[in-house]
């Protein structure tokens, strides 16, 4: 089981026709990915690598029946990109756009609560390296084959660290149930809350790991919910114990502002929830591992 993609998920690539699309689109099609349309308005009736181009989400949702979107949107038209994909039948989507405005995302936000929670499009990122579910399906940049199938979650805000977490668990013969990047901006789609709750319910994740840096209350927020909901051991890693107050560090999210928010006060925070923290991020598969196997 994966909790947002498998096989089944049929993909939309909005902005298909970009460089940076394209590619990334070879990329999840040759991993097994079951890319059925692209949009780009004006580019109705073309195809990149064989994939139709439609004009708007509802036509390419109704020739297809896509589910699932990957948003390689300029940030100008990023949140109007999102905002037609919540409203074209899509039930999980992926924004990587970087350097959309905070503003937008506020725009974006308040625009999907006019659907009932049930009804209501799930959106990670954005700024994010996408989601994977090991040897199913592929939605977004990540190097696919660093990670093996397997019974470990991952989120993070970092997709680089993501990707050395596959890495290090794959050298020891551990593998991934769902690795979710969930972007590293100020306002993003989903929190660590949101995806701690989707692999707390994923009867194939036995373990998670989270991968949060400096800046903002998500693990604050995600340690008060593992201490209170979670059954299933949680590791962590913080990035960022050198970064100095006030200052922007890579994303436009890590930025400490308040108490709570540098690297060293989030390790106590969740260390005091309970979870297992490593001390810098070459030990990451090695904690996991050794957590594992006492559990």
């Amino acid at each position: 089981m994966s909790i947002f993609l498998d096989r089944s998920s049929r993909v939309v690539v909005q902005g298909i026709s970009g460089k940076m699309a394209q590619f990334h689109t070879k990329e999840m099609i040759d991993y097994g990915t079951n890319v059925v349309a692209g949009v780009v308005p004006g580019k109705a009736g073309e195809r990149v690598h064989g994939v139709p181009i439609f004009d708007t989400m509802k036509q390419a949702h109704e020739a297809t029946g896509c589910d699932t979107s990957l948003a390689f949107v300029p940030p100008p038209f990023a949140a109007d990109s999102i905002m037609e994909a919540a409203d074209g039948g899509i039930r999980y989507c992926v924004s990587i756009t970087d350097g959309i405005p905070a503003q937008d995302m506020i725009r974006v936000k308040r625009y999907m609560m006019r659907y009932p929670r049930e009804k209501r499009m799930v959106l990670t990122g954005p700024n994010c390296a996408g989601t994977i579910s090991p040897g199913k399906a592929m939605l977004g940049i990540m190097p696919g084959h660093i990670y093996l199938p397997g019974h470990v979650g991952i989120v993070g805000r970092s997709g680089t660290l993501g990707y050395e977490a596959a890495q290090q668990l794959k050298d020891r013969g551990i593998g991934v149930s769902t690795s979710v990047g969930i972007g590293g901006d100020p306002i993003n789609g989903s929190s660590f809350r949101d995806i701690l709750e989707r692999f707390e319910a994923d009867p194939d994740t036995h373990i998670i790991a989270l991968i949060g840096e400096i800046g903002g209350p998500q693990e604050a927020e995600a340690a008060a919910y593992i201490q209170e909901h979670m059954t299933k051991p949680v590791v962590a890693y913080i990035a960022g114990l050198t970064a100095p107050k006030g200052r922007t560090m890579g994303h436009a999210g890590a930025i400490i502002s308040a108490f709570g928010e540098s690297a060293s006060e989030k390790v106590e925070i969740l260390t005091a929830a309970g979870v297992t923290v490593a001390e810098n991020p070459s030990v990451i598969g090695e904690t996991i591992a050794r957590v594992l196997k006492s559990a």
